[in-house]
């Protein structure tokens, strides 16, 4: 049913699943530090799941790699370097790879960043979300404005050329020139990437459970529009729902997501993506720290896998891809499901008769509006 002419391009997902404080808004898994984190012990169990996990990807190369979680930065410098270099004892990684971090203001200072990009680090994604203080509470975050800045100064200090900073929009009581002023703020701290995010509720959250009053739909659209032309008049290029980049500074890990790429993932609750000539596996692994802890390194540390159907493949194609702002290669669609355009066709032929997609012979694209109303776009391929 599958066919692949070539495996795609192949990333590794690490999870490090402490923070702080679970924010309300969160759905991530991420568990409260209640004490000192365990981080050697789960520097071990990391490399464990690795070794256990490299004969699914034996000698291919990893493009990027992600630290996310949590918060990554709560782990010291010591802990990543030796992360890193486990991972690079076990796996071929690309010369120029992208390797980012994630980190919070509140869990760090130029030292410890500097001791981050001596580790190998090469890039930072740090979460503001807000400059205001009032907003900054409403989220039930641990930093205020001022740590807020310093991060992103330090970054750029201790020889990030290459970091994105996180903001919220759509926040509780927020109106469009707040939105705006944290933009600006934003981009005066000279980031190479932002990502903007558009506050929402999900379930499991405690905001679900005690739902905060937000603006509008239509305050929402405004300052999404807002946003959109701020950025682009300060050189910033939309190239996905949330993310803006100067050019030549798109998230390349990302991309690999939105592109149907290939990914491992360790860690506790960590999702990979794996392609075999036979067709497409999605896997997952133990969500509870204390669980993964102990059995990481075996299989009992799998918390599920599943073998993508065609339909799914297509599915989850389009349901990433669609995101890019210019669309994709047509030809993209059957090297990256092993499926062939014909799979799609009849619903691509429908969105195009609704005026939400641009097809020609040889790219797919959202109209403006398929992009405005993207989640009814995406539906027409489920």
């Amino acid at each position: 049913m599958f066919h692949f002419t070539a495996l795609p391009p192949l990333a590794l997902y690490i999870h490090l699943p402490w923070c702080v404080r679970k924010c309300p808004y969160c759905d991530f898994n991420s568990h409260e530090a209640r004490g000192d984190i365990p981080q050697d012990k789960y520097i071990e169990a990391l490399l464990r799941d690795l070794e256990w996990d490299r004969p699914r990807v034996e000698g291919r190369p990893i493009q990027s790699i992600f630290l996310g979680g949590g918060t990554p930065s709560l782990f010291s410098p010591e802990a990543v370097a030796r992360l890193l270099a486990g991972v690079w004892t076990r796996l071929p990684v690309a010369q120029d790879a992208e390797v980012t971090l994630e980190a919070n203001p509140g869990t760090v200072e130029l030292e410890r960043f500097r001791g981050f990009r001596q580790a190998g680090i090469n890039r930072l994604s740090i979460g503001i979300q807000s400059f205001e203080p009032e907003k900054l509470r409403a989220l039930g975050r641990i930093h205020g404005p001022e740590e807020a800045l310093r991060a992103a100064q330090a970054a750029r200090a201790a020889g990030f050329e290459n970091f994105n900073l996180d903001l919220m929009f759509g926040l509780p009581g927020q109106t469009v020139e707040q939105a705006l002023a944290d933009v600006r703020t934003a981009i005066e701290l000279g980031p190479t990437h932002l990502s903007a995010y558009q506050l929402t509720v999900e379930p499991n959250t405690l905001f679900h459970a005690r739902p905060p009053k937000l603006p509008d739909d239509d305050t929402i659209w405004e300052m999404q529009q807002a946003i959109q032309d701020l950025l682009a008049e300060s050189g910033f290029r939309q190239y996905e729902v949330s993310a803006y980049a100067r050019p030549g500074y798109e998230c390349r890990h990302n991309l690999n997501y939105w592109t149907f790429g290939d990914y491992l993932g360790i860690g506790a609750g960590a999702h990979g993506k794996l392609t075999d000539p036979g067709g497409i596996t999605r896997l997952w692994k133990l969500k509870r720290p204390d669980d993964y802890l102990a059995k990481a390194g075996a299989r009992a540390a799998i918390g599920g896998e599943q073998r993508l159907t065609g339909r799914d493949a297509a599915a989850e194609f389009m349901l990433n891809a669609l995101r890019l702002k210019e669309g994709f290669s047509k030809s993209l669609f059957p090297e990256r499901t092993g499926l062939p355009v014909a799979e799609i066709q009849s619903a691509l032929g429908l969105a195009e008769s609704r005026a939400l997609l641009d097809v020609d012979a040889l790219t797919v694209r959202p109209t403006a509006l398929g992009y405005r109303y993207l989640n009814d776009l995406i539906g027409l391929f489920l």
